[in-house]
């Protein structure tokens, strides 16, 4: 199956989470994404658990602690996460503090499209490999918690600084307890997002007929070792800050705040202006989400409720009257749900075209007929553990099966086929650079 970004080459300089998975999405489109990772060390994640071993079954109920390390038992203990975030890309080692490891990598860079970094501002040009350094033809993608520019740029920082000074961590839970972090690392991973949209516009400016491609063709990529650098073929260089990706999500909060000044608050699970919205408990010890804030949405809740006399009350007439009395339309509609199971209310709800969703665990997505037809998992062949089910790449293309990533590599794996295949170097300077733990 051929995919768009075939020919590109991306260089993963990053660690943890925002670069790697910005360059795992270019991967996920087609690029050859090389893994560049400290000898002997390695990627950050390649440390974190949840972890696994050849040997775990992870199976319902098989008596498995995937919270932590296994023991030697069971082989050694492999990390969960770097097998989903290291997937799809080539491993190779190389200490780009020392002058060896810059040179060899300015050698591959040279050969590439796209490098993507997450260390703290001036830590590349400090190593002599800051965008200055390299080729002009190279998108250079960026990503720190703060950018490049500004007085908080040299600050450290993860992914909850960047929730918290883009916004979003105000806004998140009940208005009556401390702000609750999203359940997942939101700010690493948008930003990789709209980092990796970022870099395809780039690439699409370089490769394009600087005269215009006749009738609106697009002039055909070859890889970067064809095609020298020169004035017309410029990658930018993308400085994508972890906040700045929270802030451009915020709705309509800095408007408001603008022109009526308005400090927007947290309101849990329920919104100020729509009701009844809310997630409803249901008589199995489920949750379930019920949309009926608009008209039309509200008469279907109400006849799937067989309660169609609110339709007559005053206090329900209309949004703006059903939003001022949300507490009650919602506890009428919470006393409802709590009286069914999550399948009896969903069957209800669906019968009568009322906008509703199970909250869903990870072993509801597992079993869900239409996450299956959809192939919304696909099993990756990791090469510690063996085949892991996991999330499909996303998005995909109309009338295309599930591209399947190959398993997050092994520390170093790639050395001899990019170092030598790609870069050109010898075996014996090959096998000097390892003596010395160049890579």
């Amino acid at each position: 199956m051929s995919l768009p970004l075939e020919g590109i080459r991306v260089l993963d300089v990053g660690t943890r989470i925002s670069a790697p998975f910005c360059a795992g999405l270019l991967g996920e489109l087609g690029a050859e994404v090389i893994k560049v990772e400290l000898p002997g060390e390695g990627d950050f994640m390649r440390a974190i658990g949840p972890f696994a071993s050849a040997s775990d079954a992870w199976q319902e109920g098989d008596g498995s602690d995937a919270s932590q390390p296994t023991g030697t038992e069971k082989g050694p203990a492999y990390s969960l996460w770097w097998a989903v975030e290291g997937r799809g890309r080539k491993g190779v080692t190389c200490d780009l503090r020392r002058p060896e490891g810059q040179s060899i990598f300015r050698q591959l860079a040279e050969r590439s499209d796209v490098v993507c970094e997450n260390f703290r501002p001036g830590t590349m040009e400090r190593w002599g490999l800051g965008p200055d350094d390299l080729p002009d033809h190279l998108v250079y993608v960026r990503i720190s918690v703060f950018g490049q520019t500004g007085p908080y740029a040299s600050r450290p920082g993860l992914d909850r600084l960047g929730i918290a000074f883009g916004g979003l961590l105000y806004l998140t839970g009940y208005p009556d307890r401390p702000p609750v972090r999203p359940g997942v690392t939101v700010a690493d991973y948008l930003t990789g997002v709209f980092a990796a949209a970022s870099a395809l516009a780039s690439l699409y400016e370089r490769d394009r007929r600087v005269e215009g491609p006749p009738d609106g063709a697009c002039e055909e990529t070859s890889r970067a070792e064809d095609r020298p650098a020169s004035p017309g073929r410029r990658g930018r260089v993308v400085d994508a800050p972890l906040y700045a990706a929270i802030l451009r999500i915020l709705e309509w909060t800095l408007a408001a705040h603008d022109r009526l000044g308005l400090v927007r608050e947290r309101t849990g699970n329920r919104l100020e202006h729509a009701a009844p919205l809310d997630n409803y408990p249901t008589s199995d010890g489920r949750t379930i989400c019920i949309l009926g804030g608009s008209d039309a949405n509200f008469a279907r809740l109400c006849r799937a409720m067989g309660r169609t006399e609110l339709l007559d009350d005053p206090r329900f007439a209309t949004v703006a009257d059903r939003a001022a009395h949300g507490a009650e339309i919602n506890e009428i509609v919470a006393r409802w749900t709590g009286s069914l199971t999550a399948a009896e209310l969903d069957e209800r709800c669906v019968a009568a075209g009322v906008p509703v969703g199970t909250v869903y665990s990870a072993a509801d997505i597992f079993a869900d007929p239409h996450m299956a037809a959809r192939e919304d998992l696909v099993t990756v062949d990791d090469p510690v553990i063996g085949p892991v089910r996991q999330q499909a790449p996303f998005p995909r293309f109309a009338g295309d099966t599930p591209h399947v990533p190959s398993g997050a590599p092994l520390l170093g794996q790639h050395n001899d086929e990019i170092w030598r295949g790609v870069v050109g170097l010898t075996e014996d300077e090959l096998a000097s650079l390892r003596a010395s733990g160049v890579v």
